[in-house]
């Protein structure tokens, strides 16, 4: 059964709580959403809340995609640029399925409704995205339209010893 995907959703207790645990999940599945396995809820949290800031302020807007029991199951966020020279794209962050939907093509779905929600905003002809190498999600992308337009060589840090590459990654949107 597909995903019910919300733009712009109530942010309550209860999709605060869902993210939580999504994002939680999805790093100590070996995602790469930021952090690094083993984490936990009370570590993400203030990144979350950062993330609600920029909601607040209209920076950000939080893509969900909800199951068929009506849990979180998917995430993004969807920012826009302060730079008045670049405000034609935003970025797509915290791109995340549960690890329970993984295989299923939700995220395939998860990146088009983001692109759809995108194409709905004044002015935006593409989104960006950076991704961390050495885990395929470049192959990812690019399978769903993306296209890689930079690579910085060890630019993230997972653990000492262990640099991946920062891809970054575009999809037009015309």
């Amino acid at each position: 059964m597909p995903l019910t995907f919300t733009l712009d959703p109530s942010v309550d207790r209860e999709l605060r709580d869902g993210i939580l645990d999504l994002w939680t999940d999805v790093t100590n599945a070996g995602g790469a959403v930021g952090f690094v396995a083993p984490v936990t809820r009370e570590e993400i949290r203030p990144e979350l809340v950062r993330h609600f800031v920029a909601m607040a302020e209209g920076r950000a807007r939080l893509l969900v995609g909800h199951d068929e029991a009506g849990r979180v199951a998917a995430t993004a966020f969807l920012t826009f640029n302060s730079h008045r020279l670049m405000k034609h794209w935003l970025w797509l962050y915290t791109v995340m399925v549960h690890p329970r939907h993984q295989g299923k093509g939700y995220g395939r779905d998860l990146l088009a409704a983001a692109a759809d929600a995108a194409l709905g905003f004044d002015g935006i002809e593409a989104i960006r995205l950076s991704c961390r190498g050495g885990l395929g999600l470049e192959r990812f992308y690019a399978s769903c339209g993306y296209k890689e337009v930079g690579r910085v060589p060890g630019a993230i840090r997972v653990a000492p010893g262990d640099d991946r590459d920062d891809v970054l990654m575009l999809l037009p949107l015309s």
